[in-house]
């Protein structure tokens, strides 16, 4: 998986897209080239309608470990900078917006810009020892790709404080058990357990997850009545669906569904 010189690797089985970052001799770092890769790769998932679920994982024993510094030392300009600002937060828009889950399979450490992309994942499949840390503020610099809002939804605003003020490591058991993570295993399990259930996703009617998910990342900023407005024309958009009937077939045969996405 990792011969290939491109920062990106995507492999399908079945229904399910595996992205690996794919720079594991800098663990991972994310630079200008992986995110317009992640990114190209990500638009390429959307319009494949093969694909009904992603995995996001690292090459070798990291996530990632974060931005790639010696490509931020010396010689940047304003420019440079705001490009790189601009191309980050275009990969966590695309992350958070594809219509289809992405389950994050965090096998190593995740830092800064790695446990950023993992926020904007679905779900997180995280290493029990794995080190997590958001230490930008210890750097002077500042997080990106939503992380101020996302953590608080995750972890409460106490706990976000907590993190990314004092910008402390803590592991993959501590973030499964502040519901940063949804479940923490063994190392040598993790991909195993993301790629399971990115398969069990996969089996889900397209129209209604990705109706989910759109619902559910939306439901902080709307009240109650709006909230319901948005579940009544999504039911009614899933009622009017050809995999609305063959779930109501597949119930009354005993059988797994088999939905299209129509």
């Amino acid at each position: 998986m990792t011969a290939t010189s491109s920062p990106v690797v995507v492999e399908k089985t079945g229904a399910v897209a595996t992205i690996t970052l794919n720079r594991p001799d800098r663990l991972n770092a994310v630079s200008l080239p992986l995110y317009d890769e992640l990114t190209r790769s990500l638009d390429a998932i959307e319009i494949d309608e093969t694909v009904r679920a992603v995995v996001l994982t690292g090459a070798g024993r990291a996530f990632c470990a974060g931005a790639d510094l010696k490509e931020h030392g010396g010689g940047d300009t304003a420019g440079s900078r705001e490009a790189y600002v601009e191309v980050g937060q275009r990969v966590h828009r695309r992350l958070q917006l594809l219509p289809k889950p992405i389950v994050a399979a965090v096998n190593g450490a995740a830092v800064g810009a790695g446990l950023e992309l993992t926020l904007a994942c679905d779900l997180v499949i995280v290493a029990e020892d794995a080190k997590l840390r958001f230490p930008e503020l210890a750097l002077g610099t500042f997080v990106g790709g939503g992380t101020t809002y996302m953590l608080v939804q995750r972890v409460g605003l106490t706990r976000a404080k907590e993190l990314l003020m004092l910008a402390e490591f803590f592991s993959g058991q501590d973030a499964a058990d502040m519901g940063l993570a949804n479940r923490a295993v063994r190392a040598d399990r993790v991909l195993e357990v993301a790629q399971s259930m990115a398969e069990q996703l996969a089996t889900r009617a397209p129209l209604s997850l990705a109706l989910a998910k759109g619902l559910l990342d939306r439901a902080r900023h709307v009240d109650s009545e709006t909230a319901l407005a948005m579940e009544a024309d999504a039911l009614l958009d899933c009622l009017a669906s050809a995999d609305w009937e063959e779930g109501q077939r597949a119930f009354k045969e005993e059988r797994p569904p088999r939905f299209t996405g129509n």
